[in-house]
C-alpha cells in the first residue's frame, strides 16, 4: 500500500458506530483512504442514549500514537473527544514531533448528541496554544459559543481565525440553517449554501463524519476551496442516505 494512503483519527469508541473512530474509519474508506485510529475513550451510547464515558490514561494515547508511528507514514490526522485541553495539547505537540508537517483537524466537541458534556471547564490559555498547531478546526455554531464565552461568536471567530482555519457548521444555525461558513488565511470567507436537494435527516455523528471527510480531503491534496466544498458534499451525501439516526457512507462524486 502507497504509504500516502494511511491517516489517522483519534477519538473515542461508539459502540453504535455512528460517531467517533469506527464512524471516522468509514469516512476514509469512503475516500480511498487506509484509516488508523488512536482511542482516547470508551463511551457507553447508542444513537439515542449516552450514559457514560471512560477516558483512556493520557499515557496511552501516547503510546499508540508513537507506535503508529514508528510503523505508518501519516500526514493527516483527525482529532474528536479527548479527556481535557491538557491532553489535547500533549498530543497535538507529540504529533508535530513525530512529523513536524503534520496536517491536523480539530473537531472541538463539547457535548454529545445525546447530551452528554464532556467539558465543564477549560484553560483558555491552552486552548489557544492547541489551535496554534492545529490546521483547521470545525465547530458548529453551540461549539464555537461555547469555546470562548466572554466573547461574542463574530469576536470567536476573528480571535481563532488569527491562529488556525475554521469550518463552521451551520446545522445549529437558527438563521440560515445548513450554510457552512469557512474562514482561512486569517482575512477570507466562503459561504457553504447546502449543496442538495435530497431531504436532510438528522444524524448520530454528523459532525465527526464532517471533520473526518475535510481531514480526507486535506490528505488528497485537494484545492482548500473545493477541499471544504468536497466535504460539505459527503456530509450531506450522508445525512440524506436513510431515514434513521444511523447513516450510511456512499460517496458519490459530485
Amino acid at each position: 500500500m502507497n504509504q500516502k494512503d494511511y491517516i489517522l483519527t483519534i477519538a473515542g469508541l461508539d459502540p453504535s458506530s455512528g460517531a467517533g473512530i469506527t464512524s471516522d474509519i468509514k469516512t476514509f474508506e469512503a475516500h480511498n483512504l487506509y484509516g488508523l485510529s488512536v482511542c482516547t475513550a470508551v463511551t457507553v451510547q447508542n444513537d439515542t442514549e449516552f450514559t457514560n464515558c471512560i477516558w483512556i490514561d493520557k499515557d496511552i494515547i501516547l503510546q499508540q500514537i508513537e507506535l503508529l508511528f514508528k510503523r505508518f507514514s501519516i500526514a493527516v490526522v483527525k482529532i474528536g473527544i479527548i479527556a481535557s485541553w491538557e491532553t489535547l495539547l500533549t498530543a497535538v505537540q507529540t504529533l508535530k514531533k513525530l512529523n513536524p508537517n503534520i496536517k491536523i483537524v480539530l473537531d472541538p466537541i463539547l457535548k454529545a448528541s445525546a447530551g452528554f458534556t464532556f467539558h465543564t471547564s477549560q484553560d483558555l490559555e491552552i486552548l489557544e496554544n492547541v489551535l496554534q498547531h492545529c490546521d483547521f478546526i470545525t465547530p458548529n455554531y453551540d461549539e464555537i459559543k461555547a469555546l470562548f464565552p466572554n466573547k461574542s461568536i463574530e469576536e470567536t471567530i476573528d480571535f481563532i481565525a488569527q491562529k488556525t482555519n475554521i469550518y463552521l457548521k451551520g446545522g445549529h444555525r437558527t438563521d440560515k440553517k445548513g450554510w457552512d461558513e469557512v474562514y482561512y488565511s486569517k482575512i477570507v470567507k466562503l459561504n457553504i449554501p447546502p449543496m442538495t436537494t435530497q431531504p436532510i435527516y438528522d444524524k448520530h455523528g454528523s459532525g465527526c463524519v464532517l471533520s473526518a471527510a475535510l481531514a480526507a480531503n486535506i490528505m488528497q491534496n485537494i484545492a482548500l476551496e473545493d477541499a471544504c466544498k468536497n466535504t460539505k458534499w459527503y456530509t450531506e451525501q450522508f445525512l440524506s442516505s436513510n431515514q434513521s439516526l444511523l447513516g450510511t457512507h456512499n460517496y458519490q462524486k459530485k
